[in-house]
């Protein structure tokens, strides 16, 4: 159950968006052992000079994820393979012009409604 904060560029259509976000979250569920119904997603739609990614101009995604602390290295480097595999066959994103950092926290850092920390009570 990643938060997984999405930034690509704007103007594209809802299909568009939508591989990319099913991508990415078929990937996590693949590869880290998330549950199906874990998706949280926001999708930050950019002009091309606000999304600057070295001297990438290309069509381009950069995803950030934070999640609990536990995932094993392999797990992430499978993701990190799965997620690029993902946005290449569907929308067409070439694997060299998607960036994914990871952050980690713990359970009491997650509170999802009521002002509780659900992982903690």
């Amino acid at each position: 159950m990643p938060l997984v904060n999405i930034s690509i560029l704007k103007g594209k259509s809802p299909e568009y968006i939508k591989a990319v976000t099913d991508g990415i979250n078929s990937a996590v569920i693949e590869t880290m052992d998330f549950p199906d119904d874990d998706r949280y997603q926001i999708v930050h739609e950019l002009d091309p000079h606000c999304l600057q990614f070295q001297s990438r101009n290309e069509d381009r995604v950069m995803m950030h994820l934070t999640m609990r602390a536990g995932r094993s290295n392999k797990a992430k480097q499978a993701f990190y393979a799965k997620a690029v595999e993902n946005l290449a066959n569907d929308p067409g994103i070439d694997p060299a012009n998607v960036l994914i950092t990871i952050v980690e926290n713990h359970d009491i850092d997650w509170s999802f409604r009521d002002g509780v920390a659900q992982f903690v009570v």
